[in-house]
């Protein structure tokens, strides 16, 4: 899993430029360190911002009080009410978990994700997140890691399959390929051929689960600039056309505003439709899928 200054770099060579528009991963931490009302370092200050630096290394605590704070999160583990707050990004070593939990913590969402490298993932998101990683066939990891989440957003295919229950979820977001490969052919309708199946059996899945659900069946997920185009929602779009990652983050996470009362799926490509509202899109689109 990339640091996030390897990921900065590697998302935009040039972002050192004064002519080069920021990227978007760069515009998403500048918008944090500018909440905060401190200057950033990239903008000529001489050191850290002291709030950020808190956040990424945390406070030591009295042995007393951390003895009664863990006392008091062993006795709430046993309650059956519990505040679920959080959004859970369930592959956060992908380029597109990562552009998706970057945009939660500018909504300043509480954030928990699943990762390969608990350490890696400290690096790059400090204690802006709740990074785990673990088995998820192992029904107690799996109460541990959905403990507090409300809802669930799939950046890519494969998850929801293998679990099992998710009692207590409000919501679940799935970014789908299956359109895309669907769509292939030949050589590399092969290639694809284990990641359509990963696809169709999460959104079977989905569909049997009685959660609320969003699909968003997105076209082919391009390395372009995003908010710099429109979209187009026609039917059969998505195994045509092409949308960017940065745009399908950011739809991902517009989709939380938006909790269809059962199941909805729509497809998305870039176009030349604007949107200036997403939730108010969103609700069209599910009007019209009714």
């Amino acid at each position: 899993m990339q640091t996030r200054e390897q990921f900065l770099r590697e998302r935009d060579p040039r972002r050192h430029r004064a002519d080069h528009h920021p990227s978007f991963s760069s515009t998403l931490l500048d918008s944090i360190y500018r909440s905060i009302d401190e200057p950033h370092p990239r903008a000529g200050s001489s050191h850290s911002s002291t709030l950020f630096r808190d956040l990424r290394t945390p406070r030591k605590k009295h042995p007393v009080a951390a003895s009664a704070e863990e006392e008091e999160e062993e006795e709430g583990e046993d309650e059956e009410e519990e505040v679920r707050d959080a959004v859970l990004v369930t592959d956060g070593d992908s380029e597109m978990g990562q552009m998706i939990i970057l945009s939660l913590i500018v909504k300043r969402t509480r954030v928990k994700t699943l990762v390969k490298d608990k350490r890696m993932a400290n690096e790059a998101f400090g204690d802006y997140v709740e990074s785990v990683a673990g088995d998820m066939n192992s029904k107690q990891f799996l109460n541990t890691t959905l403990r507090g989440v409300r809802v669930i957003i799939c950046p890519t295919e494969g998850f929801l399959y293998n679990i099992g229950s998710l009692k207590g979820i409000k919501h679940v977001i799935l970014l789908s390929q299956l359109s895309v490969y669907e769509g292939s052919s030949g050589i590399q309708a092969m290639m694809r051929g284990f990641s359509k199946k990963l696809a169709e059996q999460d959104e079977s899945k989905l569909m049997a689960s009685g959660l609320p659900f969003t699909i968003i069946r997105a076209g082919a997920l391009q390395d372009t600039p995003g908010g710099e185009r429109g979209f187009c929602f026609d039917e059969g779009c998505s195994a045509k056309g092409s949308l960017s990652k940065e745009d399908a983050a950011v739809i991902c996470v517009e989709a939380l505003s938006a909790v269809p009362q059962g199941g909805f799926a729509f497809e998305v490509v870039n176009g030349e439709e604007k949107v200036s509202d997403w939730k108010q899109c969103l609700i069209k689109l599910m009007e019209m899928a009714d």
